[in-house]
This record gives C-alpha cells, structure tokens and sequence, in this order.
C-alpha cells in the first residue's frame, strides 16, 4: 500500500507550530534546544516542507509545554 501524505495538512500543522512557538514568545533557536532538535529540522516542520512524526510533535509540545492535541488544533 501507497503511502500518501496530505500537503496541505501538513502545511497548515507547520503554521500551527509557528503560531504557538510565537504565542510562548519562543524563537526557533530556544526551541531547537529545548527539544534536542535542528533548527533547520523545526525550520523546515513550520515551512510545511517535512512531514513530521507523532514522536516529534510530541517533543515539540512538550518543549512548548503545551498539550500535544494543540498543535493539531487548527481549522480546516
């Protein structure tokens, strides 16, 4: 089976991040080393240019101390 990625909803998830990383007043640089993460990696998930894992959004969350779900939470 073909896997088959929704750009779109990934574009609209990198927003997302973008927008609660701004929200927290956090830079990509303090959330680079918050989550043990690139910059260039998180720079590229906010461009909607990977998709990114579940395990990686989570470690984005919690670096952002925020819920996970959140950064699923955007409109269609």
């Amino acid at each position: 089976m073909r896997k088959s990625i929704d750009i779109e909803f990934v574009r609209r998830f990198g927003e997302n991040l973008r927008r609660i990383r701004k929200s927290k007043n956090c830079s990509m640089e303090q959330l680079a080393h918050k989550s043990n993460m690139e910059y260039s990696q998180i720079s590229r998930i906010e461009r909607g240019q990977i998709n990114t894992s579940i395990s990686t959004a989570k470690v984005l969350a919690d670096a952002l101390e925020v819920e996970v779900h959140q950064l699923f939470n955007f409109s269609n």
